[in-house]
């Protein structure tokens, strides 16, 4: 097994260093999906709920989460973002959230997509909990990454 990098030789938490690392393009992609009632699907693909338009306000907060995400993640380095893409498309028995983030930097932005994927998510069973609070949210996940020293991986 690898050495796990949030910890040092004693075990003690500590944020990795990453001033020896080449400054290169990076990018993650993440997805996840929430299942819920046909009557909340149906009132999120009518626009008729009371809050307001669920997919553009989850999509913003999507893309406002990854921003925030050293504030989120305690070993997190913060990481000047160049794009986040936060995407929402109704599936069989609810939505699929995919996020991709990029940057240009010294460390990867795998926990930024997934940040982005799991807030975008949570803000819409926000905006749709008085329909279904039986929503179910998940699984969240990784599915690629590309730059950086280990170089890219994509989900088998």
């Amino acid at each position: 097994m690898s050495k796990l990098t949030h910890l040092d030789d004693a075990g003690a938490a500590h944020m990795v260093d990453v001033s020896d690392k080449d400054i290169t393009r990076r990018e993650a992609t993440a997805i996840g999906h929430i299942a819920m009632s046909a009557e909340a699907l149906a009132a999120m693909q009518a626009g008729a709920l009371a809050k307001g338009d669920a997919l553009a306000v989850a999509r913003i907060a999507g893309i406002m989460a990854s921003k925030r995400t050293s504030d989120l993640i305690p070993l997190c380095h913060p990481l000047p973002i160049s794009k986040v893409s936060v995407d929402l498309t109704f599936a069989d028995g609810g939505i699929d959230c995919r996020a991709t983030v990029v940057t240009t930097g010294q460390t990867g932005v795998e926990m930024e997509a997934l940040t982005a994927v799991s807030v975008a998510l949570l803000t819409l069973y926000d905006m749709a909990k008085a329909i279904d609070r039986a929503m179910t949210i998940g699984p969240v996940h990784l599915v690629a990454k590309a730059g950086g020293r280990s170089g890219d991986w994509q989900r088998p």
